[in-house]
């Protein structure tokens, strides 16, 4: 069986540091603790894929989803652009859309992004590729998603996941400010200008600046330089060049932004239900030792938190990152696996005390992350 992408192998010992750790950093940290746990659950998830004959990648239910989900998004945009005459059909093609949008990231990039859409290196790249095409970039998220967030979960000043800057305070460890006491109310909207920060914004300053938050991270060159800029001419065009063709600026930007508000929104909301919430553990590091107390593998399973199992639809949309805990200790393994090998992770998370927490539906998980963040803000 593959070892996560960035994450701890349960072979190395105790307290070595992780792999990729030092990339771009002054300083890496370092996971104490006993790998028997990871070690075990590797042995049984490992047995379950021989017994049941299931495929870790190149699953026949990707492909599937991958070609529902880019012709939703073709048609929808196609049908907003040259067909729509009333201002509620082009409503409702500008949210699907965004769902459209939201769904390619959730499977088809994330997937590929880590090396679980394929057993083949090209393919992978390619659907990771779908991220430039929705306007992102697809190297920077490799470094902010799978390289920092997946390395540091939920560890205040390493995982840039949960800094949103001065905005918001997501987690007991970062600095309080008199405005956070209402942000349970006023962070909802502003999860939607998530899209548009990384298409328009966020993207072209981490370039110049050779900097992800407090990470130095490598300047992309050659082709990933080349994607990444082609990726922003594509997104451009089909955001704005091509509809100017056919419609007013004021109502190109109108619905450019009510696809995008709605792509934001979800994947902040399904990003905050997984970490941000009252049942996850925010740990910190020594100052000196510059050492985590948890294995790594006890760390990934206690900083987060899976919701919504049980449902078929959040599970199909969602890329199984309802099912977080089992994305983050088996980051390489296709997320159509993940519904199946939970029972495996939560039985041995049981055998071995550590805390295995999920939320039986969508709205519980809502709820947890609104009484999280108004704990914080207070």
């Amino acid at each position: 069986m593959a070892f996560p992408l960035h994450g701890g192998d349960p072979r190395r010992s105790s307290t070595e540091t992780t792999p990729l750790l030092t990339e771009g950093l002054g300083r890496a940290l370092k996971f104490g603790g006993q790998s028997a746990f990871y070690a075990e659950l590797r042995r049984r998830v490992d047995e379950y894929f021989r017994t049941s004959g299931r495929r870790q990648r190149d699953c026949w239910q990707m492909y599937l989803k991958t070609t529902i989900l880019v012709a939703c998004l073709i048609a929808s945009y196609v049908l907003l652009v040259v067909v729509a005459q009333t201002w509620f059909q082009a409503l409702g093609l500008a949210i699907v859309v965004g769902l459209s949008a939201a769904g390619i990231g959730f499977n088809t990039q994330h997937d590929g992004g880590h090396q679980a859409y394929s057993n083949h290196v090209w393919i992978n790249k390619l659907m990771a590729m779908t991220m430039d095409l929705l306007g992102g970039s697809s190297y920077l998220w490799h470094w902010k998603h799978a390289v920092f967030h997946h390395s540091y979960v939920n560890i205040a000043g390493h995982d840039t996941d949960i800094d949103l800057g001065m905005v918001a305070r997501l987690a007991p460890h970062q600095k309080r400010r008199v405005f956070h006491r209402w942000q349970h109310l006023y962070l909802w909207p502003l999860y939607g200008l998530l899209a548009i920060k990384w298409q328009l914004l966020d993207d072209f300053r981490k370039l110049l600046t050779g900097r992800i938050g407090a990470h130095r991270v490598p300047r992309p060159k050659n082709w990933d330089l080349v994607v990444l800029l082609g990726g922003k001419a594509f997104f451009l065009t089909a955001a704005f060049g091509i509809p100017l063709l056919f419609h007013s600026p004021d109502v190109v930007l109108v619905y450019y932004l009510v696809a995008a508000l709605v792509l934001g929104t979800v994947l902040s909301v399904v990003f905050q239900l997984a970490h941000c919430v009252e049942e996850a553990s925010f740990p910190l590091p020594g100052k000196v030792s510059g050492r985590v107390d948890n294995a790594w593998a006890v760390h990934q399973a206690e900083t987060t938190v899976d919701f919504a199992r049980c449902s078929r639809v959040a599970a199909w949309f969602l890329g199984g990152l309802n099912f977080q805990i089992e994305h983050h200790l088996f980051p390489r393994i296709s997320h159509v696996n993940y519904p199946a090998i939970s029972r495996v992770v939560e039985e041995t998370c049981r055998d071995f005390g550590v805390r295995y927490t999920r939320y039986t539906s969508f709205r519980a998980g809502m709820a947890s992350h609104f009484r999280w963040l108004r704990r914080m803000g207070r």
